[in-house]
């Protein structure tokens, strides 16, 4: 019998409502950032305008989010574990990032559309001629944003334990460009991340919709772990096997 959580089609009329309520919310607050973002874009200034949306909809979907650790100062690709929708507002909204994401969510056009406003960069994981390419799409999105994120899992997690690490999601960032740095970072949920966590077969639409129909705020810690050094920056594979050490140690209390 399908699980309860996979379900959200069975809420409430009051619940319904609620999520209505927050969609319209999102979507005006979308309206009114577009014109914003295109106008910061014409005249090369800086532009916090995918940062307010995505922040506007982590505080609309009812999160909290607590920054742990030493923020990146500078540019900086960060390496962070992936339970949720949420991990991106709740990134965002702290550092600004531009993320990268697989080539598939550049099938749907306006997904493509909204990712593409924050720079995102989409990565073709069994395209290797098409590498060099990516290279440049991250140093573009760098100049922008000064912050990259990435989820070398490549999928969801129930946020209780780490999944392998795709090296391969790294090949664009080889080598490294200089004088930017490399950090992982936990998104931890507590004891609610596998109640929140999209996996299985739950589709994406009925884990947004379960998240907004939930009466009690989310709480996500984010913690910045110490940048990588040394040999843990000779290629890509020490990079995610380091990266990956780091927020398991941080996973167990270690």
């Amino acid at each position: 019998m399908p699980s309860a959580l996979t379900m959200p089609r069975t809420l409430s009329a009051r619940a319904w409502l609620k999520i209505a309520l927050q969609i319209a919310a999102m979507a005006l607050l979308l309206l009114i950032c577009i014109p914003f973002h295109y106008i910061y874009r014409l005249f090369g200034t800086a532009n916090h305008w995918p940062r307010v949306f995505l922040g506007g909809v982590a505080l609309i979907s009812g999160v909290e989010i607590t920054a742990e650790g030493q923020r990146p100062a500078g540019p900086v690709f960060l390496i962070a574990n992936h339970v949720s929708w949420i991990d991106i507002p709740a990134i965002s909204w702290i550092t600004g990032s531009a993320f990268v994401g697989h080539d598939g969510l550049a099938a749907m056009p306006l997904l493509k559309w909204l990712c593409k406003m924050n720079d995102t960069v989409f990565v073709a994981r069994y395209d290797r001629t098409s590498v060099a390419e990516q290279a440049r799409q991250v140093r573009h999105a760098m100049d922008d944003t000064h912050a990259l994120t990435i989820f070398p899992e490549a999928t969801t997690s129930d946020g209780t334990a780490l999944l392998p690490f795709k090296s391969s999601l790294l090949a664009a960032f080889e080598p490294l460009p200089p004088g930017v740095a490399i950090q992982p970072v936990l998104i931890d949920y507590g004891v609610e991340a596998a109640a929140l966590a999209w996996v299985g077969e739950e589709h994406g639409l009925d884990n947004f919709l379960r998240i907004l129909a939930r009466r009690r705020p989310i709480a996500v810690r984010v913690k910045f772990l110490p940048p990588l050094t040394g040999a843990a920056l000779e290629n890509r594979k020490t990079i995610a096997q380091a990266a990956r050490a780091a927020i398991q140690r941080e996973m167990a209390g270690v």
